[in-house]
């Protein structure tokens, strides 16, 4: 992909991202037509999302890591995307419904990392990336849609890719150090929306465990030439397909003996 379209399509995903507005898709002079384009333009939107302000790339998000969310977006491979400083928030938290593009809330189980992973390791397996784990903590990812409808063809899994896959925000739980203690495969977590169950899951169904998920990431970044850093949080994959408040609503996720996160859509 020349560098001018990724420049180009760059410059159109941080205007959508910061504005207010939604694309029906790409247009075709500017959609990258594989996973490597696709991260390319990503990588550029990060530069761009840092510039305008939203600080440092803090972390990673990783969708498409269950089977439930696979079914839900028609894509069946693990997907990355960054995320930002002011965007890593500790819970409650607050966002205003209508400034958002169709919130959507996804509970999950992240990690923050306790040492760099070196690229030279790779590739990692799911025992091995864990000694590089500080603690695990359970998490909201918010999420919005910037596309009109994510389900037209027009919009494919490398467009999700290039826009970082839907990602506003991620709101953890206090974090559990002492996750050595804990079965995370066998560790159930749970959506509700104004007080409604809206789905349940387990950790199990994160790629089997969601260190494997972990794992992907450092070896998919690593193809980049990056790599996770001490301090990064990632987002393994949410264990319940998106739930969409209808309007303002509280939305909480839990999972079993990490926490519980409540952001108010206000």
């Amino acid at each position: 992909m020349p560098p001018d379209r990724i420049a180009a399509c760059a410059d159109l995903l941080a205007e959508i991202r910061l504005g207010d507005r939604q694309l029906p898709a790409l247009p075709d002079a500017l959609r990258p037509r594989d996973e490597p384009e696709a991260y390319a333009v990503q990588f550029a939107l990060h530069d761009r999302l840092r510039q305008a302000g939203l600080g440092r790339r803090a972390g990673w998000k990783i969708g498409c890591t269950t089977e439930v969310m696979q079914q839900f977006l028609g894509i069946g491979s693990p997907c990355a995307g960054g995320m930002f400083e002011t965007g890593i928030r500790s819970g409650p938290a607050a966002f205003p419904h209508a400034g958002l593009r169709k919130p959507g809330v996804e509970c999950e189980i992240a990690v923050r990392l306790a040492m760099d992973v070196p690229t030279a390791g790779a590739p990692y397996h799911k025992d091995g990336i864990a000694r590089y784990v500080g603690a695990v903590m359970a998490a909201m990812e918010v999420v919005e849609e910037r596309f009109i409808d994510f389900r037209d063809r027009a919009v494919d899994a490398p467009s999700l890719i290039a826009e970082d896959f839907f990602h506003v925000a991620a709101v953890l739980a206090p974090e559990r150090p002492e996750w050595q203690t804990l079965d995370l495969a066998a560790l159930t977590g749970q959506t509700w929306i104004a007080g409604e169950e809206r789905g349940s899951g387990a950790g199990a169904d994160v790629m089997g465990h969601p260190f494997a998920a972990l794992a992907w990431l450092a070896n998919h970044l690593a193809e980049f030439g990056l790599a996770l850093a001490a301090g990064d949080v990632v987002l393994t994959g949410s264990v319940v397909a998106s739930q969409y408040p209808e309007g303002p609503a509280e939305a909480v996720t839990e999972i079993a003996r990490l926490g519980r996160v409540t952001t108010r859509f206000t």
